[in-house]
């Protein structure tokens, strides 16, 4: 009979336990799910406008580097990845700008490459006409579909849009926004501060990345660097979350690493449950894809769930970086913790996280949608801090000073006497 009952109590002790806790956290894709089938994804889109005559890179013009660089990248593209290619600026060659502007195609559909017929469309492309980068941007979104990963673009050009809107850094936010898993990497073909604005504003928006090439060999090694990056990085994309404007009904988050969007100025809310015994660590970065005016900064706050807070992190810019992070650590005190559970097992305590920004738009940024946030949480096991020393320790060491100084005056001394001895003597 004894034995028939004590399953029930733990069953009642468990049950009791789980209504205590709560519900579980929402997890972030920690990586142990099987792969995904579809392979990695990436398009090509490269400028194919009039300034891309110029002959200002080793002594050639701007298009047969790029042409040279996409036939080394189509000979090296990894088994397995698929590739598409488009571009924009090729076919017109007008002074119809409405008619221009409308100037992209995808001359390589995305899959399993041929090499022989990429290389020979890559070939026939001449420098001809205007330059749509944010119509291309959003044509090439379509051109690489939806899906469970994430898929690349590879910018390359040499001259800012000439025909938004579309501006391509709203249509970057617009497919960031959407969660579309797409990463918008730029290369810059130019040396032009307008130029190089733009692409980084477009790669901050996607969470890509921007390289001014100035060189064959760099503008091959890069692409051929992006596109490998595909293949290591497609399957490993933050889960997308929605903060709130406070603690109560805010998204519960478990170990991981989440994206956001928060408005300037804003205060988003996250709860981290934490057990006696754990650690909190958390941090988070806003990447700044659009003028902001200088002298901002970045809160990261632990708080009880009544807003006593418990630690913070914080990080400030002037304006000359285009990432700003902060981070924090903390863990509950055993007095602290909750009460026991009828199964003997403490309750995790509920930690609330906010993000805060001081940032301010500059005169005609557009507020919406709002900055990139990226949010990584992790509780691992506790690591208290050394015990200070206590007042006999702290005697002990005084002593042990004490005794180190007379011993070291004692010896200076005679080496003193006898250095003072030998120079009378000499």
């Amino acid at each position: 009979m004894i034995n028939k009952r004590r399953p029930a109590a733990v069953l009642l002790g468990l049950l009791a336990a789980t209504a205590l806790i709560g519900p579980p956290p929402a997890a972030a894709d920690d990586g142990t799910a099987e792969p995904p089938a579809e392979p990695p994804k990436v398009e090509l889109v490269l400028d194919v406008s009039g300034s891309m005559r110029a002959r200002d890179i080793d002594g050639r013009s701007r298009i047969a580097v790029a042409q040279q660089a996409f036939n080394e990248v189509v000979d090296a593209l990894p088994d397995g990845n698929q590739l598409g290619i488009r571009v924009l600026g090729a076919t017109y060659r007008g002074k119809d700008k409405k008619q221009g502007c409308q100037d992209t195609q995808q001359i390589v559909p995305v899959g399993p490459v041929d090499r022989t017929q990429a290389k020979a469309a890559v070939a026939t492309l001449r420098p001809t006409g205007f330059t749509p980068v944010g119509l291309a941007l959003r044509s090439a979104a379509q051109d690489l579909g939806t899906g469970s990963t994430a898929r690349r673009i590879v910018l390359i050009t040499d001259g800012e849009d000439t025909c938004a809107p579309p501006d391509p850094c709203q249509v970057a936010r617009e497919l960031a926004a959407q969660g579309t898993r797409l990463v918008v990497d730029t290369l810059g073909l130019a040396p032009d501060e307008k130029v190089r604005r733009q692409l980084l504003c477009i790669a901050g928006a996607t969470g890509g990345t921007y390289t001014a090439a100035q060189s064959a060999d760099e503008l091959t090694g890069r692409i051929k660097q992006l596109v490998d990056r595909a293949r290591d990085t497609y399957t490993a994309t933050p889960t997308v979350v929605g903060g709130s404007p406070g603690c109560d009904g805010a998204p519960l988050l478990a170990p991981g690493v989440y994206t956001d969007r928060e408005a300037f100025a804003e205060h988003r809310w996250y709860r981290v449950p934490v057990r006696p015994g754990q650690e909190l660590r958390a941090s988070v970065s806003v990447a700044l894809d659009r003028p902001v005016n200088p002298d901002y900064g970045v809160l990261l706050r632990a708080t009880a769930p009544d807003g006593r807070e418990l630690v913070r992190g914080v990080d400030a810019g002037s304006g000359r970086t285009d990432v700003v992070s902060a981070g924090l650590r903390w863990s509950a005190a055993e007095e602290e913790s909750p009460e026991p559970t009828p199964s003997g097992m403490r309750a995790a305590r509920t930690v609330c996280l906010v993000v805060s920004n001081s940032f301010a738009p500059r005169a005609g940024t557009q507020a919406a949608p709002g900055m990139p946030v990226e949010l990584t949480v992790d509780v691992v096991g506790a690591s208290p801090a050394p015990d200070g020393p206590d007042l006999g320790r702290g005697w002990a060491l005084l002593l042990l000073l004490t005794l180190a100084g007379l011993v070291t005056g004692l010896v200076a001394g005679l080496l003193t006497r006898w250095w003072v001895a030998t120079w009378r003597e000499n």
